[in-house]
C-alpha cells in the first residue's frame, strides 16, 4: 500500500504548478502530531476497527487513490463494512474497541514536557475522532483534528462521515492552525511517519519521521527517528526553544 500512496503523492506533486515554499525554524511554538503510529502504538484506527470485523477495504484504497473516490465516499465505504449480526455497529462498539489501543511510548513524557515549556500541541490525522479526541484528553493535547462517522437516533453507524482532514492534504490543517494562532509555519514542528504526512512536512518549519513506514517519508524529512520511543523527538524540539 505504501508504494501506492507514494506514486500517487508523486502523481500530485507533477500537478501543483506553485509547490510549498521550503521553511526553516528559528523558534518553536506549535507541534503537530499525526495521531496512528506516532502518538498511538497501532498502524490505522481505521484499519484497527476493519481487522476486529474482519473486514477489508482494499478496493476503496486503490479507488482513492486512481481518484475515483473522495475522502467524504472512503469513509462511508468503511463505516457500512462495520456489522454486528448483520446490523450497522454502534458508535459505543467503536469505542469500545478503540479503548484498546495504547499509546506510543514515551508519549505522555514528549506533551508534558511541551507543555512544561508553553509549547501548543495538535493532532492533524485521519484516523478516527473517537480516538484522537480520547488520545488529546489523555496526553492534554490543544487541538485535534480527525475524521469520523454519524449515526442515527438509535446510535447506530448511518453510513455517513465526518471529513475534518483530507488524507493527502494535511498540509491545509497545518495553514489553518497557523492563521487561527498566529503563529507563522516557519515556527511549527511536524512530527509524521508515513506519505500521509509529507504535505505537512513540506510546509511546516520543521518536519521530523518518527519511526518512518517508507523511504519518501525518510526523504522528505528534516529529521528521521527510528524506533518506538517519542521521548527521541524531545532532544530535536529542545534546540528551537527559547
Amino acid at each position: 500500500m505504501e508504494e501506492r500512496i507514494c506514486r500517487f503523492y508523486c502523481y500530485r506533486k507533477t500537478r501543483e504548478k506553485n509547490p510549498p515554499r521550503l521553511v526553516k525554524m528559528d523558534k518553536l511554538e506549535l507541534v503537530i502530531f499525526d495521531m496512528d503510529g506516532v502518538l498511538t502504538d497501532i498502524i490505522s484506527s481505521w484499519k484497527y476497527i476493519h481487522d476486529y470485523f474482519n473486514t477489508s477495504n482494499e478496493r476503496s484504497v486503490n479507488e482513492y487513490l486512481q481518484g475515483k473516490i473522495d475522502d467524504m465516499e472512503f469513509i462511508r465505504r468503511d463505516a457500512i463494512l462495520w456489522k454486528e449480526n448483520g446490523k450497522p455497529t454502534t458508535i459505543k462498539k467503536i469505542a469500545e474497541i478503540l479503548s484498546d489501543v495504547q499509546l506510543m511510548k514515551g508519549a505522555k513524557e514528549s506533551i508534558a514536557t511541551l507543555k512544561r515549556n508553553e509549547i501548543k500541541t495538535a493532532i492533524v490525522s485521519a484516523g478516527l475522532d473517537i480516538l484522537s479526541e480520547n488520545v488529546a484528553k489523555k496526553l492534554g493535547i490543544n487541538y485535534v483534528y480527525s475524521n469520523g462517522v454519524k449515526t442515527n437516533e438509535h446510535g447506530q453507524l448511518n453510513g455517513e462521515g465526518i471529513v475534518g482532514v483530507r488524507l493527502m492534504y494535511k498540509d491545509l490543517i497545518v495553514k489553518k492552525l497557523s492563521n487561527k494562532l498566529n503563529i507563522p509555519l516557519d515556527r511549527i514542528a511536524a512530527v509524521g511517519n508515513s506519505c500521509y504526512d509529507i504535505p505537512m512536512f513540506e510546509i511546516a518549519g520543521l518536519s521530523i519521521a518518527f519511526n518512518p513506514e517508507d523511504d519518501c517519508t525518510r526523504d522528505a524529512a528534516d529529521v528521521i527517528v527510528e524506533g518506538k520511543d517519542l521521548t527521541k523527538i524531545l532532544p530535536v524540539l529542545k534546540r528551537y526553544l527559547n
